[in-house]
């Protein structure tokens, strides 16, 4: 009986959250009504523009080289950062307190904040947008590692502890290798986001196919536009099939 008030509590407050929520986001499903508009402006988008392809594919390595390397210098700061994030390698609650604040502050500052922060104080360019996404990356990943740590297994860790290895070095190579599929993963995905992101920082000047997608839509050149969007989910595809392959092969 108990257990049933419960339930209607819960779904009562859920019910609660989903009308307030709906209130104040305007949520009305009456204004699809108007929906023959947006056939209207998408048939602005076909035929795509073919000749603009060979640009459209330099952009998108560009945008390819910002994600990539915002992604991996990330992981590469992160790493070192999560075992110290992490209650069972830490070494100390001093330690692991300031590093898990220091990794909830820069990651909950979005990519764009240090897009506009950078591109004021670098230049415009692909630069600042690679150090934006990098910075992001170092707290998202920084935590998501730092909990797989703390959920591994300490067997291999106590053992090599106890026949003399030092606590780093038990802690590097026995946890590592457990959780190195996750940490892939991980990985992989945040590449995936950064792609996306590198899309938002190029409307504000950091370069890539972002700022060609908002280039085209100001000038009104619908057929490129939808070049745009399809060599942007071509890439998204390639990345997460890639990312797969890896993950599987580690595995």
């Amino acid at each position: 009986m108990w257990f049933k008030k419960r339930s209607v509590l819960t779904y009562l407050v859920l019910a609660l959250f989903i009308y307030l929520s709906m209130r104040l986001t305007e949520f009305d499903l009456s204004k699809f009504k108007d929906f023959r508009n947006m056939i209207d402006f998408l048939s602005h988008w076909f035929p795509m523009d073919f000749s603009l392809l060979p640009r459209i594919l330099e952009d998108s390595l560009e945008t390819l080289a910002m994600a990539f390397l915002g992604s991996f210098f990330g992981l590469i700061i992160g790493l070192p950062l999560s075992f110290m994030a992490a209650k069972n390698t830490s070494g100390s609650k001093f330690v692991y307190h300031i590093t898990r604040v220091g990794l909830s502050f820069v990651r909950s500052i979005p990519e764009i904040v240090f897009g506009l922060i950078l591109l004021t104080a670098l230049g415009l360019g692909p630069f600042p947008a690679v150090l934006a996404i990098m910075f992001h990356n170092i707290g998202v990943l920084g935590k998501l590692i730092s909990e797989l740590i703390e959920a591994s297994d300490p067997g291999p860790q106590e053992a090599m502890k106890a026949v003399g290895a030092k606590s780093w070095f038990a802690s590097l190579f026995s946890i590592l290798p457990q959780i190195w599929p996750n940490v892939l993963s991980n990985y992989f995905y945040r590449f995936e986001v950064a792609i996306r992101t590198s899309l938002i920082l190029g409307f504000i000047g950091g370069g890539g196919i972002g700022q060609r997608l908002f280039n085209d839509f100001k000038t009104f050149q619908y057929n490129s536009v939808s070049l745009d969007v399809l060599v942007i989910m071509i890439i998204v595809i390639l990345v997460d099939l890639f990312g797969s392959y890896v993950r599987n092969r580690v595995i």
